[in-house]
């Protein structure tokens, strides 16, 4: 067949646009078909009666170094969290932050009593080290278990069950903590190095600001793809020829599209959107669950953070709850009058919204993160899931996708 075009990228999210991107600016004929409504991917955001809600709660960090040359952060008008967490233990609240980021707050986290003093240090040495070495010393060390990697550095049972594994439960949507030790070097470093914040639009600008500089007219979206092969792709209207694929959906529909593909695990979680006419916080930051609960994995008032994200006069609470099982809400506001110490008997409930493929699972090993793009015979695929389950590992994988297809098409012969 005739190529109607050099690529085409299958699946408008951060990793197809990111491919995308890559493409267009080498100056490569390239289209990208969507099969929903809207491009985005996992990461979208509906405005609903004046909120603005995340398709699940998420944030964005800005030490993600491929964000620097996809879009212009300062154009997201980011809103920002306090560099640390508040730890629920009983009738106690410990705040525990970033001390060079909140250096007033630094002794109050030397004295939070999480643990022991050694365990603070211990860990402060662990990321400090994420923070400092080298990515190529971090994913050259033994890899294991982000569970046993913080018991190898030293780390109390005390500290990793009433603090480390409710933070991170959340990030890695991992309640067991099974993903790889070199995941979690990465995340500790990018929570070190950078800050965290949402755009005052809500995280589907994201989407949009890396899409912005792409011709409308080479998006297509409602066209699903029904099958892809060796310079083809085959949709509802028919074959489109090329000369190289890119399958850039989410891990489940990119097993279907490409059957050799390694099926991959997914974690999912749940968020419960609750709005109040009384901040149960005034501070931006996470709070976690430090009795070993098992439900919430954390809970925030968003709209501290970003106050465009609810009406004037209200506020917006975010509370996720990891697993694929969702419980009821009255138990998760029950959860909630716990953790706030207050009645949430005057909170509406917005929504709550399941995300069943959240993030690919990653236990080890998983190397250097940096898993095979080129199939061969033309075809490639992109995604967190070949690089780090993250919107870093996503934009990268997409980046990194579209510079092995220019090197085809480059090839002699």
């Amino acid at each position: 067949m005739r190529a109607e075009t050099d690529v085409v990228i299958v699946g408008g999210g951060l990793a197809g646009l990111a491919a995308a991107r890559r493409l267009h600016r080498a100056g490569v004929p390239w289209r990208l078909l969507e099969a929903g409504d809207r491009l985005g991917g996992r990461v979208a955001t509906d405005a609903v009666d004046g909120y603005l809600l995340d398709r699940g709660f998420q944030v964005l960090n800005t030490a993600y170094p491929r964000l620097g040359t996809l879009l212009d952060l300062d154009a997201l008008d980011l809103g920002w969290f306090t560099s640390g967490v508040l730890l629920r233990r009983g009738e106690r609240l410990d705040r525990l932050v970033h001390p060079l980021r909140e250096p007033g707050g630094a002794p109050g986290t030397a004295l939070a009593g999480v643990g022991s003093l050694l365990d603070r240090l211990r860990f402060a040495t662990l990321a400090a080290g994420c923070a400092t070495l080298p990515k190529s010393r971090l994913l050259a060390a033994p890899e294991t278990t982000s569970d046993a990697a913080l018991r190898s550095a030293g780390l109390s049972d005390a500290i990793i069950e009433q603090l480390l594994r409710p933070f991170l439960s959340g990030v890695l949507i991992d309640r067991e903590l099974e993903t790889s030790s070199h995941v979690l070097a990465m995340i500790l470093r990018s929570f070190a190095r950078g800050r965290i914040g949402l755009p005052a639009r809500g995280m589907g600008a994201l989407p949009a600001a890396v899409a912005a500089p792409l011709p409308a007219d080479l998006i297509t979206l409602d066209t699903p793809v029904a099958e892809v092969g060796p310079r083809r792709v085959r949709t509802r209207d028919g074959d489109i020829a090329c000369r190289a694929v890119v399958v850039a959906v989410d891990p489940p529909a990119a097993g279907t599209l490409l059957p050799t593909l390694a099926r991959v695990r997914m974690h999912s979680y749940t968020t419960y959107y609750h709005a109040a006419p009384e901040a149960p916080l005034d501070e931006p930051i996470l709070l976690l669950d430090g009795d070993r609960r098992e439900l919430v994995a954390n809970t925030v008032v968003v709209s501290n953070a970003a106050p465009g994200y609810a009406p004037a006069g209200r506020h917006l609470i975010a509370t996720s709850v990891v697993g694929p099982s969702a419980p009821p809400e009255p138990v998760i506001r029950r959860e909630l009058d716990r953790l706030y110490v207050r009645s949430t008997a005057d909170w509406e409930h917005l929504t709550t919204v399941a995300v069943p493929d959240a993030l690919p699972a990653a236990p080890p090993p998983q190397g250097r993160l940096r898993k095979p793009v080129a199939l061969g015979d033309g075809l490639y695929v992109a995604g967190d899931h070949r690089d780090s389950p993250s919107i870093q590992g996503a934009l990268a994988s997409g980046w990194r996708t579209a510079g092995a297809v220019l090197a085809q098409l480059r090839a002699p012969g």
